[in-house]
């Protein structure tokens, strides 16, 4: 029983660590410069949500729960959730999407080589 809520208290953990995006304007001054892996998502899909984005390297990490922040929802034209967006220097460089079942199909490689692909173009 200990380990099962051990398990449990470090998947909540690992979901929640990433920065949570919560006012609009700091997004868009944070998003500015640098690589950052974007996770849109929705509090009703939050069973769905990517355990392993904090698991990336070489770029910033932010969960954006559209129904809270619904100006970035238009503005990154998100019409399926979870949605993961690669942008560099504020522009968008990948995005990945999730399938009919709301569940992403994407994998940490995949979105992990999108940075590093975005990184090296950058030297």
């Amino acid at each position: 029983m200990k380990l099962i809520i051990s398990l449990f208290i470090l998947f909540l953990v690992s979901i929640f660590a990433a920065k949570t995006i919560s006012e609009y304007s700091v997004v868009e001054k944070k998003f500015d410069v640098g690589v950052h892996v974007v996770e849109f998502n929705a509090s009703f899909n939050s069973n769905n949500s990517v355990s392993w984005i904090n698991d990336l390297t070489d770029c910033s990490v932010y969960r954006v729960d559209i129904l809270l922040n619904p100006e970035l929802k238009k503005e990154y034209d998100i019409v399926v959730v979870p949605t993961i967006i690669v942008l560099n220097n504020g522009k968008e460089k990948k995005r990945f999407q999730a399938d009919i079942m709301m569940v992403m199909k994407a994998s940490k490689k995949d979105v992990q080589e999108s940075v590093n692909q975005v990184v090296m173009s950058s030297l």
